[in-house]
């Protein structure tokens, strides 16, 4: 599904990544590890088009990414890549339903068919109640399983996670590692998940070790 060959990326005299190559399948949970300044979260934004490498080519579903314009690539984004933050990023004046519906009104798609699609992922992730409670009345698990609706309301080829459990206590943390296996085999979701968990990173279906820019264990 996802192809990265020869990614590097400086800033300034400073380079991060120094010839990356990864491959992603279709319904596989991966997770990128390794110490703080390995280049885990440039790799991850350049997987996600929010950032473009300085030399190498990036193929998702067939596609170079790297090739499209600036207004096709902010679309096949918004279309195709699902996004997970350590910190939820929920809109405080939005209900939960109108944060997930967010993704999908960007796409054009209409108010009723993001808002049913929002609700089959409140339904499944067992938040159906919460549909019309805003952030702030929401617990931090909760919080973070709506940001996790929102990246899938698109229904996107794959969903890219930075430290998703980062900022959650043990018991939600274990919840929502549970979580991204279930959606792995009941909905066939990709994920590229960038943690320092290490049960999240032990639960995963492959661990990718990165040094110093480098993947040094595939």
């Amino acid at each position: 599904m996802l192809e990265a060959r020869g990614i590097q990326k400086s800033y300034g005299n400073l380079q991060i990544l120094k010839g990356v190559d990864l491959d992603i399948k279709k319904a596989e949970i991966v997770t990128i590890i390794g110490a703080s300044g390995a280049g885990k979260s440039t790799l991850l934004h350049i997987i996600g088009t929010l950032d473009k490498p300085d030399q190498g080519t990036l193929l998702l579903n067939n596609i170079d990414v790297n090739s499209l314009s600036s207004k096709k690539l902010s679309a096949f984004r918004n279309e195709q890549i699902g996004f997970i933050f350590q910190f939820h990023h929920l809109l405080p004046e939005f209900t939960a339903l109108e944060n997930i519906c967010i993704p999908a009104y960007i796409a054009k798609k209409g108010k009723r068919e993001a808002e049913k699609r929002a609700l089959e992922l409140l339904d499944l992730l067992g938040l159906r109640e919460r549909a019309n409670h805003k952030p702030n009345e929401l617990s931090g698990g909760e919080q973070q399983r709506v940001a996790v609706a929102r990246a899938m309301v698109n229904s996107p080829a794959i969903i890219l996670a930075d430290e998703p459990s980062g900022n959650l206590d043990s018991a939600n943390a274990e919840s929502l590692h549970r979580l991204f296996l279930d959606l792995r085999d009941s909905l066939q979701q990709t994920f590229v998940i960038v943690t320092h968990n290490e049960n999240l990173a032990e639960m995963a279906d492959r661990k990718v070790l990165m040094k110093d820019g480098m993947i040094i264990n595939y």
